[in-house]
């Protein structure tokens, strides 16, 4: 699912109220979204890459809204803003209009094109005026479309162009790589396409996309009449055609290996920021020319016309509303309707490309009468469903630590590789970590091997509470198991900390006998459910202080005082004694 970050003052000013946090929550969730998080640019930054980095950044306050994967009309500040004032029924819905093509702003596909990416859509948008906030507006939300439904350019590469630098007609083209040369975005100087894909090996974001052509015989290239280079799709656009504030017309242009994908990103581009020219909602279509001579023109902004039954769109949903009520609550969701006896009348319009069937349109009815409002009824499925064992044992020791004193908490699945390793003694070579392989954070590079780092960070974060601090949680680690079909397996492990002004095997140890007691195993019996402790040896834990957990002659766990430096890198001051136990055996 994806999320937005918009600026809440702005937000605020294009819905003309102002809202607490709690009441644009719940606007959100009448709306199908959820306000993820309160924050700030500074915040956002300091939390990806240390304290350092928010140094003179903005403090303004950002609210962050995930957004359903299928909806790409509301990915950015425009499309959000439309989508809430259309559901207070503030507006009506836009209206898109197509302006009649121009021949000098065609786009001629070569055959050699076929060999790499052989799809291609293109449009212009005339008398734009751009602000600092809707131009940041308009390049991230080719950033959220290249994420999402591009799936990171591989399926659609999205282009755009100051229409007033370039002349028509285009030329797409595919070319060997030493026969393409231009000044690419924001470079000093030309270069090769060899060069650019050696200068980019190294580049943040865009290294990820050089894979999608680098093995190519041809790159494909888009050129304007006197031969410029505009872009070098998928990995970056040329520095002589590039939009600014100052920028009026727009050339866009997406290539693509899917052109159904093409279609839907180019009409939701246009559509959210075709309000911003000279004559709004207007958009100037393209002769997009195929290898073979044969045109089409883009974009379709199509309406379509869906037909769904009243009383069978109350029966799914399972309420009893009037076909009028029904009507007004998809016109509500941006799909003008209207009620033809019992028929409903649904014009779907080119920013709606995920209503694909009519259980869609059943869902945005949901949505807009609230699934709050909506009666509860039996299943009428035969069979029913149950905890698993799994399921089932750890909510009964949820309870009992509980009962124990201690707190639960629930930290992140996924943790930095000093985490598991280096802040608890160990060489990240000798651990069995699933490594994520293009990490967005340091703080999340691999899936956890163990419970207890959570937890410290979790102490070192409420230093401030008064001692003793006591903590436990119940979740799955994931280890590397080449047996699995995955070639990693889930473990779910019970893992508690005592932190206070002293520390012994005492604080935790009654709580792994009182959940052993529970679990009917005997203790320092010799049947398969009796359990000892077994000195051992630990760089997380004080030297001699640190024994396994034995069931039956298998370990399934550790206890002891965690060792001083662990708790210096943890940024930890107080004494803490640990346990952790794997209870997948006790099924």
């Amino acid at each position: 699912m994806p999320t937005i970050s918009v600026k809440r003052d702005l937000l605020f000013e294009a819905l003309g109220r102002t809202y607490t946090d709690d009441e644009f929550q719940d606007l959100c969730f009448e709306f199908g979204l959820e306000l993820d998080e309160v924050t700030t640019e500074k915040q956002m930054l300091i939390k990806e890459q240390g304290d350092q980095a928010g140094t003179g950044v903005s403090e303004e306050i950002l609210y962050r809204i995930d957004i359903p994967a299928n909806r790409y009309d509301l990915l950015c500040l425009e499309g959000l803003v439309e989508g809430i004032l259309v559901f207070q029924n503030k507006k009506g819905p836009a209206q898109y209009k197509l302006k009649k093509y121009e021949d000098c702003y065609s786009l001629h596909l070569t055959p050699a094109t076929a060999q790499i990416r052989p799809y291609a859509v293109a449009a212009v948008l005339k008398g734009i005026t751009f602000t600092k906030d809707s131009y940041d507006s308009f390049i991230d939300l080719q950033d959220k479309l290249h994420q999402n439904i591009c799936r990171k350019r591989t399926l659609v590469a999205i282009g755009t162009h100051d229409l007033d630098t370039i002349k028509g007609p285009f030329v797409y083209d595919a070319l060997p790589p030493n026969q393409i040369k231009f000044q690419a975005l924001n470079q000093k100087k030309e270069m090769t396409a060899p060069e650019l894909m050696e200068l980019y090996s190294t580049h943040a974001q865009l290294k990820q996309y050089l894979g999608i052509i680098r093995d190519s015989p041809v790159y494909p290239i888009i050129k304007d009449k006197d031969g410029i280079v505009l872009s070098m799709p998928p990995i970056i656009n040329g520095d002589h055609s590039k939009i600014t504030l100052n920028t009026k017309n727009v050339f866009i242009e997406c290539t693509a290996t899917d052109l159904t994908k093409a279609i839907v990103v180019l009409d939701t581009l246009v559509c959210m920021f075709s309000k911003y020219c000279t004559n709004q909602y207007e958009v100037q279509q393209c002769k997009v020319y195929g290898p073979d001579g044969t045109y089409e023109l883009y974009p379709k902004l199509e309406y379509r016309e869906e037909l769904i039954n009243v009383d069978k769109a109350n029966n799914y949903i399972g309420i009893t509303a009037e076909g009028d009520e029904l009507a007004e609550l998809l016109s509500r969701m941006c799909l003008p309707t209207q009620l033809a006896e019992s028929v409903l009348q649904v014009q779907v319009p080119p920013t709606r490309h995920d209503i694909i069937h009519a259980c869609d349109l059943y869902e945005d009815i949901a949505i807009a009468y609230g699934y709050n409002r909506i009666p509860r009824r039996p299943t009428l499925v035969v069979t029913e469903g149950s905890q698993t064992p799994l399921s089932k044992l750890t909510e009964q020791l949820r309870i009992e630590c509980a009962h124990a004193g201690y707190t639960e908490a629930l930290t992140f699945t996924l943790c930095s590789r000093d985490d598991v390793s280096t802040k608890l003694g160990l060489k990240i070579e000798d651990v069995p970590a699933a490594h994520i392989s293009n990490p967005k954070t340091l703080e999340f590079q691999v899936v956890r091997t163990v419970l207890l780092p959570g937890l410290l960070k979790t102490l070192a974060s409420n230093k401030k509470m008064p001692l003793p601090l006591k903590l436990f949680e119940i979740s799955d680690v994931v280890l590397l198991d080449k047996t699995a079909e995955t070639g990693a397996r889930n473990c779910r492990r019970v893992c508690a900390v005592h932190c206070g002004r002293a520390a012994g095997f005492q604080f935790v140890h009654g709580l792994l006998d009182r959940l052993m007691l529970l679990l009917r195993c005997n203790w320092r019996s010799t049947g398969p459910h009796g359990y000892s402790l077994r000195q051992t040896d630990d760089p997380a834990y004080f030297p001699g202080r640190c024994a396994e957990v034995v069931m039956g002659g298998e370990v399934i766990g550790k206890i002891g005082v965690i060792h001083p430096n662990v708790l210096a890198a943890f940024d930890l001051t107080n004494p803490c004694s640990a346990v952790e136990i794997n209870i997948e055996p006790f099924l």
